[in-house]
């Protein structure tokens, strides 16, 4: 027979289908919270290199691919042109990068680095470390979390196109 305490825990735990609706049981609300704490901690990181938390994520983007239309970069980042072409032109006036049409297809706008955006990459470098550490996490975890992430995004994705 289950002690007086093994009960009284049990009764004050929720049933499972109360679990879910909770708050705090809710991944899309871990994510959401997480993200924003994230962002928050980005700041006074990205503050010294002159770059807000997406304009950091366009320039990572162009670090992999120097050269990037504007559509991929749209593709990459998951933004739309509404959201992207601000922050592309801010950018674009603070030197850090170009766009051009391409010589190929006038309708097909090319994004590239310019000597001061190549070069804050190399300033750039300490922060994953520094999240690292504001995060209490080693980077190959942050890595796993990040990989496990993804998978999560793909396949939500799928899930939403099989309808």
């Amino acid at each position: 027979m289950p002690s007086r305490q093994t009960r009284s825990k049990d009764q004050a735990r929720p049933s499972p289908e109360q679990d879910w609706l909770l708050l705090d049981q809710q991944l899309c609300f871990a994510l959401y919270a997480s993200s924003l704490a994230m962002t928050k901690r980005y700041k006074p990181l990205l503050a010294p290199l002159g770059l807000t938390y997406p304009q950091y994520l366009v320039m990572l983007a162009l670090w992999e691919c120097d050269g990037a239309s504007v559509s991929t970069l749209g593709q990459r980042l998951q933004l739309d042109s509404g959201t992207l072409t601000p922050l592309l032109k801010r950018l674009e006036s603070n030197g850090l990068i170009q766009r051009r049409r391409s010589s190929e297809d006038e309708r097909r706008v090319e994004i590239f680095l310019q000597p001061e955006g190549r070069s804050l990459k190399r300033r750039a470098k300490p922060i994953p470390a520094q999240l690292a550490c504001a995060s209490a996490c080693s980077l190959q975890e942050l890595s796993e979390l990040t990989q496990r992430l993804h998978r999560l995004r793909s396949e939500l994705q799928a899930s939403d196109t099989g309808r």
